[in-house]
């Protein structure tokens, strides 16, 4: 009868200990990690301390600990007490740090006072993918998703939110005050002294909540969005696609290479919407790219006149769709999409053929529109599937051929709108298992970036492998 596989005795001597060097296979990726951190400029990139001081007693070299980090990030070990604890028992590590192990407080400072030269090194990761002409970036995706703080929703304090609070709490101080008094009519002994102990325990309590949030009250007055955050104050209550749902935490912006996945650039804001976020991202990945032209995709959180047209301006082709938000259609009624504009003759034609010609010009917001309506909307059949009012109206913005454009580009058979879907959204459900339900662990949004930059960074090195192997990696990064 066959046995068990055994391991070996715990006393077993070994006549030639074996060097770290054997425990690490020739390809694997903790060679990638040493390899990029030697290949770098730290004094160039920012890194405090990458010059030994004269005096003092001697600190770790900024190499190690930047390699601890991405080694980290890579491996879902994003936490320096967790990292601390690998350092000393990590085969892997003792390899890639020559057996050194940081205390966890000196690995948490390394990331927070290096914030930027952090982030300067995930891009330097990125000018590698372009340089070696894996990222060409003829077409882009760009998008947003929110990633929760460490701040728990009931930290968080808005004007609305504060006043619910305090009127569902003076609702329960009037409770317990009525609750005293039928005690105290309908009870004696050591029942009623019981009860009214715990009555007065709980009024205590609550009046001390409800001066707290009378604190809070008053410090809303000064906040700039009217939100306070307690443990992080740079976090944002932010709504999510989930109805009726939300949490606390961060936007992070994020443009990625349609044709590889490659994180091109990103950027984290406390801001809850996308609106204002095309022109941003675009030109950034435009200058990350080194591209003339750039093509950027975007859903219709990013529609803003203002934004497509200095996507223009600045050589980027914005393909956004229009989101629709008038009530008509819900209604049953014409949209001004069913209205067809003949730019030969300056005018829109309606469902039923009338021809809407230019009536004159306002200003909106900045804007310069174009008004357009018939007389004929009286005597028309279809007027009350078109609008409730005397005549219809249209409205067409001056630079409107730069939508009527993405919309046709939205319409081809390339299907850019599918390719935006299984282009951005890809890395951030690949970051967001990484990172787990928690997502951030830093606080402040300096901080928050740095967590995000190394995150993409051990993506982007991940991803780079998947597209030209190990070996075509090690060969890249010394160029």
């Amino acid at each position: 009868m066959a046995g068990f596989i055994e391991g070996l005795n715990r006393d077993q001597t070994t006549l030639f200990p074996e060097r770290l060097e054997d425990w690490i296979a020739n390809d694997h990726l903790v060679r990638v990690v040493d390899l990029f951190v030697d290949e770098l400029d730290l004094a160039a990139l920012g890194f405090h301390r990458h010059a030994p001081a004269r005096t003092g007693r001697p600190g770790y070299h900024p190499a190690v600990l930047l390699k601890l980090f991405i080694y980290g990030y890579l491996n879902r070990i994003p936490s320096s007490r967790r990292l601390e604890r690998e350092a000393g028992r990590n085969v892997e590590l003792m390899w890639l740090t020559g057996r050194l192990v940081p205390d966890h407080k000196t690995i948490a400072d390394f990331r927070r006072d290096n914030g930027a030269a952090i982030r300067r090194t995930c891009a330097q990761f990125v000018e590698l993918c372009r340089r070696i002409g894996v990222l060409k970036g003829a077409c882009v995706a760009v998008d947003g998703s929110k990633f929760k703080a460490v701040n728990n929703r009931d930290r968080n304090f808005t004007k609305a939110k504060v006043a619910s609070r305090l009127a569902h709490l003076e609702t329960e101080v009037g409770r317990y005050v009525e609750e005293a008094d039928r005690i105290d009519r309908q009870e004696t002994g050591e029942a009623r002294s019981e009860r009214t102990n715990h009555l007065i325990g709980r009024y205590v309590r609550i009046r001390k909540e409800i001066e707290r949030l009378l604190a809070v009250q008053e410090a809303l007055t000064d906040a700039p969005d009217g939100q306070i955050s307690l443990t992080d104050p740079d976090a944002r209550a932010m709504a999510t696609r989930a109805r009726h749902s939300g949490h606390v935490g961060y936007n992070v912006q994020s443009v990625v290479d349609a044709e590889t996945h490659l994180i091109v650039t990103h950027e984290v804001t406390n801001q809850g919407h996308d609106r204002d976020q095309l022109t941003p991202m675009a030109s950034a990945a435009k200058t990350v790219l080194r591209r003339e032209d750039l093509h950027i995709l975007a859903d219709k959180g990013y529609f803003s006149a203002r934004e497509i047209l200095a996507c223009h301006k600045a050589g980027i082709t914005a393909t956004v769709p229009r989101p629709d938000t008038s009530g008509s259609r819900s209604a049953g009624r014409y949209v001004n999409a069913d209205f067809a504009y003949e730019p030969e003759a300056d005018i829109y034609r309606c469902p039923a053929g009338e021809a809407l010609t230019y009536r004159y010009t306002t200003e909106e917001e900045g804007l310069e529109l174009r008004r357009y309506w018939t007389t004929a909307c009286q005597g028309c059949e279809l007027k009350s599937r078109c609008t409730t009012g005397r005549e219809r109206w249209i409205t067409r913005w001056e630079h409107e051929h730069l939508i009527e454009e993405a919309n046709a580009r939205r319409r081809s058979p390339a299907a850019p709108m599918m390719v935006r879907r299984s282009t951005v959204e890809h890395p951030f459900g690949t970051i967001k298992a990484w990172m787990g339900p928690s997502h951030f662990l830093t606080r402040r949004l300096k901080n928050v970036r740095t967590e995000f930059a190394l995150n993409v960074l051990a993506y982007n090195i991940k991803r780079m492998i998947s597209l030209i192997g190990f070996q075509g990696l090690m060969r890249a990064i010394p160029g």
